[in-house]
């Protein structure tokens, strides 16, 4: 199945809830989810909800730092959400805990 991109904005803040498979194959998807948002003034936070991801793997890892690159020159936030069972160790395991906020 492939990754599925939902954008949800309140206030100040984007989440994009992501589901399915967080590989390359959804990194069209994903860049397209947040590079509207990028472009937004008064934006501040950016939070990807990974709730739905079943699976995730390096590419992923990539495609998270990329963004988070690219909201730091926007003075925009990158907060990593319902990060559960092997999401969260591979977040660990890459020590993603130093770069991101993760709840």
């Amino acid at each position: 199945m492939s990754m599925q991109v939902k954008t949800r904005r309140c206030e100040d803040k984007v989440v994009l809830s992501l589901s399915g498979r967080f590989d390359f194959t959804g990194h069209r998807d994903f860049r397209s989810g947040y590079e509207e948002v990028l472009k937004e003034s008064g934006m501040q936070e950016i939070e990807v909800d990974l709730g739905g991801v079943d699976y995730m793997d390096s590419s992923a890892l990539g495609m998270l730092l990329l963004l988070k690159e690219k909201a730091a020159m926007s003075n925009q936030k990158v907060i990593l959400s319902n990060c559960k069972g092997t999401i969260r160790q591979i977040l660990e395991v890459a020590n993603f805990g130093k770069l991101f906020t993760i709840k």
